[in-house]
């Protein structure tokens, strides 16, 4: 009998996930600023960034396109958004670190052509209003040279960081670059 009741709540469970629809709203612009704010709109809706991309587009130009999604019926905002653009590897670091310090985690990275400041990397970073704020350290690693990016990614990870994003471009960082972000929990 136990047995049976077991594969009834399964079944039932499956089904339930299985049931489950999701609803999807596509943002693109051309402007970081804009990006952000849009973002945080959708986001008091109940939307969640899945994914973003940077790049040209034939008809709309160079832009930054994210999809964000949540499940169907769901407008309860959980989440906050920072972007953060720039074409100085040290910038990008303190800016990084600086909305981890205020409860933001990174979600995604690109490069992008942006209106005004020209070739930048991009790097969506998002705030859980539900959860802890959580406290983490990250660090960019930016190289021309794969061997260089390989023995940094080494010593860094014997470090205790662990590499999020990866984007390749010619950026204003140095020419044609591997761009790493990387991320490590601080100890409480």
């Amino acid at each position: 009998m136990k047995t049976l009741y077991l594969l009834a709540v399964i079944v039932f469970s499956a089904a339930r996930l299985a049931a489950q629809s999701y609803e999807y709203s596509v943002l693109a612009t051309s402007r970081t600023s804009t990006m952000e704010k849009e973002l945080n709109e959708s986001a008091k809706s109940g939307f969640r960034l899945q994914s973003a991309m940077g790049g040209q587009r034939f008809y709309a130009g160079d832009e930054v396109a994210v999809i964000m999604s949540r499940p169907a019926g769901q407008t309860t905002e959980r989440y906050r958004y920072r972007l953060l653009a720039s074409n100085k590897t040290s910038t990008m670091q303190r800016e990084l670190q600086a909305a981890a310090d205020d409860g933001y985690e990174y979600r995604a990275q690109t490069v992008f052509d942006t209106a005004l400041a020209g070739k930048e990397v991009v790097v969506i970073l998002e705030r859980d209003l539900e959860a802890p704020t959580a406290r983490s350290e990250y660090l960019l690693l930016a190289t021309s040279r794969t061997g260089t990016l390989d023995k940094e990614l080494a010593d860094a990870g014997a470090r205790g960081f662990e590499v999020l994003g990866l984007t390749v471009a010619e950026t204003a960082f140095g020419g044609n670059e591997l761009i790493a972000i990387l991320r490590r929990w601080q100890r409480q």
